[in-house]
């Protein structure tokens, strides 16, 4: 999976990109057709300080683009909020295949047994 991480405000540590890498890979076991993540890191100055910290992520796959974004305190805890998302909404979209397939299956299975 290609990463594209861009900040505003923000200095890029290595921290930061251990934290957010780990977190990919979390989202990679789930979805091993991703093709390419975009993280956006900010922090804002104006913004009530409980959430300075922003972060945004768009997950490529096939389909549709998975789009998540939160703000919180602390800037891990916003990156730990949006892949958290993110899941929800791969777990969802596997789900909805799941359930198509099924549908599909039974159908045709009906269809076989009426003369």
């Amino acid at each position: 999976m290609k990463l594209i991480l861009s900040t505003h405000n923000v200095t890029k540590t290595e921290a930061i990109l251990e934290h957010i890498l780990h977190r990919l890979d979390k989202i990679e076991h789930l979805d091993r057709w991703t093709i390419d993540a975009r993280v956006i890191i900010e922090h804002d100055d104006t913004r009530d300080p409980a959430k300075a910290f922003g972060c945004s992520m768009r997950i490529g796959v096939r389909g549709p683009d998975l789009f998540a974004e939160d703000h919180e305190a602390d800037l891990y805890a916003a990156i730990d909020a949006v892949t958290k998302k993110i899941e929800q909404q791969i777990r969802k979209r596997h789900s909805k295949h799941k359930a198509k397939k099924h549908t599909d299956a039974a159908r045709s299975k009906e269809r076989r047994r009426t003369p």
